[in-house]
């Protein structure tokens, strides 16, 4: 179950989601051509704990191997479009021109930041997620490749632990999500967690260093 508002017409801003978000709120739309956006607080949120985060030896055996590279903030639009965009994996998507358009503002302003796989030239998945002090929301990703979305995923994680961030929320489990050790907590639990977070600061480019 959800906690979310009737639709509103309220211009979505940037800051406005800055706000939401240290509060344990984000917006969502209903479809990709729906004009509105609402905000949700679930009742059970999605975590994925970083100290006991699963990859599966299988998939890091992959990873070793294959010859996809890994880019970090390279390309913010085609993520956004990647996991907008219908497919093999989803019905449908939550993504409007709205949420593009202020992620894609979070971005310019260095807080929204992009994992992204590439065969070669071709973009074959990827994810996007904000970060605001030690805690990184993790919002949407895709795959048009097999393991795709997921070695974006571990390198995420890698990336947060590197870094020193204390809380990857990503709003909901999946049955993908709990394969890698993704849990729900309660939203009360959850709101203490993301209180202490936001109390530290975290480096999402610390792995490069």
């Amino acid at each position: 179950m959800s906690r979310k508002t009737d639709p509103f017409h309220i211009e979505l801003t940037a800051d406005l989601v800055l706000r939401a978000y240290p509060a344990g709120i984000f917006p969502m739309a209903e479809d990709a051509d729906s004009t509105d956006v609402f905000w949700v607080s679930p009742e059970q949120r999605g975590i994925l704990p970083l100290d006991s985060f699963h990859v599966s030896r299988s998939l890091r055996k992959e990873m070793k191997q294959s010859s996809f590279s890994i880019r970090v903030d390279t390309n913010f639009m085609a993520v956004i479009e990647g996991c907008a965009t219908a497919g093999t994996d989803r019905d449908s998507t939550w993504i409007n021109p709205a949420i593009r358009k202020i992620y894609g503002q979070l971005f310019a302003r260095g807080l929204c930041h992009t994992v992204e796989v590439w065969d070669g030239d071709s973009l074959v998945g990827g994810l996007y997620g904000l970060s605001i002090g030690a805690a990184f929301f993790g919002e949407s990703m895709f795959h048009r490749a097999t393991n795709a979305s997921k070695m974006a995923l571990v390198h995420l994680v890698d990336r947060l632990n590197a870094g020193g961030y204390r809380l990857l929320d990503t709003q909901f489990v999946t049955p993908h999500l709990a394969t890698f050790g993704g849990i729900e907590i309660p939203r009360e639990d959850y709101e203490l967690r993301l209180a202490a977070a936001l109390q530290h600061d975290a480096d999402f480019f610390a792995l490069d260093g």
